[in-house]
């Protein structure tokens, strides 16, 4: 059995967004949700495998506000997918 030990971190609003734009730019690759969890240890081992990776990550994004759109708009259709699929199975089971 694996038990994870979480904490909490403070990273700054524009730090968070470059996060989740990491995270949506993984899902994407992935074709599954990545959580931020995920996406930091993503950066790090890129970052062990080439420093430079993280510079690149860092640096300030244009279109950051349609990113982030684009990454909530999916986050409410999965929880709206998921809600649908909940609401199904519930019906079947009646």
């Amino acid at each position: 059995m694996y038990t994870a030990i979480m904490t909490t971190i403070s990273v700054t609003d524009d730090a968070k967004k470059k996060l989740l734009k990491i995270a949506l730019q993984l899902q994407l690759k992935l074709g599954r949700r990545v959580d931020l969890d995920e996406a930091l240890r993503f950066l790090i081992s890129e970052w062990e495998k080439n420093p430079q990776l993280l510079e690149e990550a860092c640096k300030p994004m244009l279109d950051i506000e349609e990113t982030l759109q684009e990454l909530y708009t999916e986050r409410k259709l999965d929880e709206e997918r998921l809600e649908r699929k909940a609401s199904s199975r519930h019906r079947r089971t009646d």
